[in-house]
């Protein structure tokens, strides 16, 4: 359902998505940019004045950082090991961050394409602190793209 004029999607409502499996656990994501490089050509027009034109160039690939709380599920640390172990045709994975509307229906995906974890941390540990652990999964993939 698309959304009326003026409103925008709500930050708070979003999901994972990995190889058709919905992660509902992440409490935040962050680190989705699609940016590339810029070429600057540098030339003398036909009128003789120096021109800089700007070009698009290659494509960078993001890194995304989910967090989640600590929790007995080891599908992130099962993943992070099989790439420590060089298992990249069992690590790389497709899948998507979706956002969902005020009523739960899907308003906007963004696909990642081979993408694999890079490092897990694990939130501080403070005696008498009463927070909520969390550990953070930085993801690499080769393109994010608007679905």
């Amino acid at each position: 359902m698309a959304l009326p004029d003026m409103d925008s999607g709500v930050g708070h409502s979003f999901g994972l998505e990995f190889d058709g499996i919905q992660i509902k656990s992440i409490t935040e994501i962050s680190g989705l940019k699609m940016e590339q490089d810029v070429i600057e050509l540098k030339e003398n027009g036909a009128d003789g004045k120096y021109v800089i034109k700007k070009l698009p160039g290659r494509w960078k690939a993001p890194e995304i950082t989910l967090t989640r709380g600590l929790s007995s599920d080891t599908s992130f640390d099962k993943w992070i090991k099989d790439s420590q172990f060089g298992k990249m045709g069992a690590v790389r994975k497709g899948g998507a961050i979706i956002v969902f509307d005020y009523e739960g229906a899907p308003l906007k995906r963004y696909k990642l394409t081979n993408a694999w974890p890079k490092s897990l941390e694990i939130g501080t540990m403070k005696a008498g602190d009463t927070s909520v652990m969390t550990e953070k999964l930085v993801v690499t993939c080769e393109r994010l793209e608007v679905e």
